[in-house]
């Protein structure tokens, strides 16, 4: 492992543009479940499509909003790990670098990291179903609804989680931007995800296509390993500060 280590390593230190995607591996090592670990107890008996589609929303709004409090209660109990905080660090020590994550938690923004893609939103913010944005759970205090209704004047709209709900189209300016800096960077690094969720799993190739050089981070083999120049096999949280170290000691 210590010379998979060293060749990552190598590999990074050399990255003139580096981009970094991430997936809901890294954010499980902060102690926060998948979409369907937390569908236990209470939430086993429905549906994922009533939990996460804008049509099980219409249909039950109070249900779905209800949920994602569940789940940002969940998020708000995490703190970034190991892993998130070696990214947030590569950015410092790196000439370019972006983070492009699946995740909605937020965990990298927290961890340090300043340029940060989130191409399926983010659990804490929120949106009104006329397009009002931007919205926090400041914005919604004192409202006994659930859900909220949008606080812009004159709107009156539901409120509904920032998030890419099943059967919705990801925000296409945060997808072309993650597509572009694919394309352009000389070093992709890829934590935590299976490759198997569509569009990102395809900016890897887009990478690869470009003669970037591919690392993977993952306890097990995914859909990308295959064009992967290397792979490290084992939690974020243990090997990427490994990985930073080596490129430390420099």
């Amino acid at each position: 492992m210590q010379n998979l280590v060293q060749q990552a390593a190598d590999i990074l230190a050399h990255a003139r543009r580096l981009v970094i995607l991430t997936g809901a591996g890294i954010s499980k090592e902060s102690g926060i479940p998948t979409f369907r670990e937390a569908q236990q107890g209470l939430w086993a008996q429905h549906d994922p499509q009533r939990l996460a589609t804008l049509q099980g929303f219409l249909a039950n709004p109070t249900l779905v909003w209800d949920w994602y409090q569940f789940r940002l209660r969940l998020v708000e109990q995490a703190q970034p790990n190991a892993g998130h905080r070696a990214i947030a660090a590569l950015e410092q020590r790196l000439p370019d670098v972006e983070v492009i994550t699946q995740n909605v938690d937020g965990l990298h923004g927290q961890a340090g990291s300043r340029r940060v893609l989130e191409l399926h939103g983010n659990i804490r913010r929120f949106k009104c179903l006329r397009g009002h944005g931007n919205l926090t759970m400041a914005d919604l205090a004192g409202q006994a609804s659930a859900p909220p209704l949008c606080p812009h004047p004159g709107c009156k709209a539901k409120v509904r989680p920032d998030v890419v709900w099943f059967g919705e189209n990801l925000d296409y300016r945060v997808l072309q931007q993650a597509a572009a800096d694919s394309e352009a960077c000389d070093v992709m690094l890829i934590v935590g995800t299976s490759g198997v969720v569509q569009p990102a799993a395809s900016l890897p190739y887009q990478a690869w296509k470009s003669r970037a050089r591919i690392i993977e981070v993952n306890p097990e083999k995914s859909e990308l390993s295959d064009i992967a120049h290397v792979h490290l096999s084992g939690p974020a949280g243990e090997l990427l500060p490994r990985v930073l170290a080596v490129i430390g000691d420099r």
